[in-house]
């Protein structure tokens, strides 16, 4: 047999007390929603009043749920700007090493570009028979003997004794060659002996290496030591091999019959270096006096 629909909830007091206090709030709650809908035509004025005071009486309740709404937007604003920024400053970040890697290659080829500048203007140098310009890979600094290496095709004519200069003076000559490279004996050997002259009044002298990366120069005619500190010395082109008006060094210190100097270029802190071929006065003499008689002829040839 089925159980009745209207089973009470048996001997449980707290279950009767649940079913009666629901049955109070339902129809207190009916009640006071009876008489504000009364009180709301009858009285308007009255009412706005109980609106007033029941707004009031909940306004705490209502900031309470309104700042715990704003905090979490807040919060989520926040988080939503946090991450914007983050990608932003990665985005920045790699906008900066872009930059930098491009300023680098700039500076990079700023500085191929000077160091290429004076060699591109002693090849424009008509004075000078030049063969070939080539990197120096190389230098013998720690060891007793100061040589160097070039990094030169042998299908360059490369010859023993042709004169190498950098952009800031006389580097040495070539002494052996190879396929891909050749040796240079650096002006600082004891070995590498140069003509050369004063360049304020064309003093006569021979430079020779220390092996300590300096050099010394003597005069010619020994006596009265005639150097001076800061004298500037060039190649004097006497006994060929090495052209005239090359720089050589500068006077650092008088000793008693010399003068100790600094040569005018350092191999450690050069790039590239020029070949030339070995300076022959007598062939030049020999094309000069052609080029004046090509000269002459060509005169007398328009005069009438």
């Amino acid at each position: 047999m089925a159980a009745p629909n209207n089973r009470r909830p048996g001997f449980s007091r707290k279950a009767q007390f649940t079913i009666f206090a629901t049955y109070v709030l339902t129809i207190s709650g009916a009640i006071v929603g009876g008489l504000l809908l009364l009180i709301s035509i009858l009285d308007p004025k009255g009412f706005s009043a109980l609106r007033i005071v029941g707004a009031e009486a909940t306004a705490p309740i209502s900031r309470f749920f309104n700042s715990i709404r704003r905090t979490v937007s807040d919060g989520s604003e926040n988080m939503s700007f946090y991450w914007d920024a983050a990608a932003k400053n990665k985005a920045m970040s790699r906008k900066i090493k872009a930059l930098e890697k491009e300023n680098f290659a700039l500076q990079i080829t700023k500085l191929e570009n000077d160091t290429l500048k004076p060699l591109i203007e002693i090849m424009q140098n008509d004075e000078l028979d030049i063969i070939t310009t080539g990197r120096l890979i190389s230098t013998s600094a720690s060891s007793g003997r100061k040589f160097a290496l070039i990094s030169v095709e042998s299908t360059h004519n490369i010859e023993a004794g042709q004169p190498v200069i950098s952009d800031d003076g006389l580097i040495g000559r070539i002494t052996e060659i190879g396929l891909t490279t050749a040796r240079i004996l650096l002006l600082t050997d004891t070995g590498n002996v140069v003509p050369v002259i004063r360049l304020s009044d064309g003093l006569a002298a021979f430079s020779t290496g220390k092996a300590d990366g300096s050099l010394l120069i003597k005069p010619l005619n020994l006596g009265v030591n005639p150097f001076n500190k800061g004298d500037i010395l060039v190649t004097s082109g006497n006994g060929g091999l090495y052209p005239p008006n090359i720089p050589v060094a500068k006077i650092i210190r008088k000793l008693d019959d010399s003068g100790l100097a600094r040569p005018m270029a350092d191999p450690a802190t050069t790039d590239y270096s020029t070949i030339l071929r070995i300076y022959d006065p007598t062939a030049n003499a020999e094309i000069e006096a052609l080029k004046q008689a090509a000269e002459l002829s060509e005169n007398s040839a328009v005069i009438p």
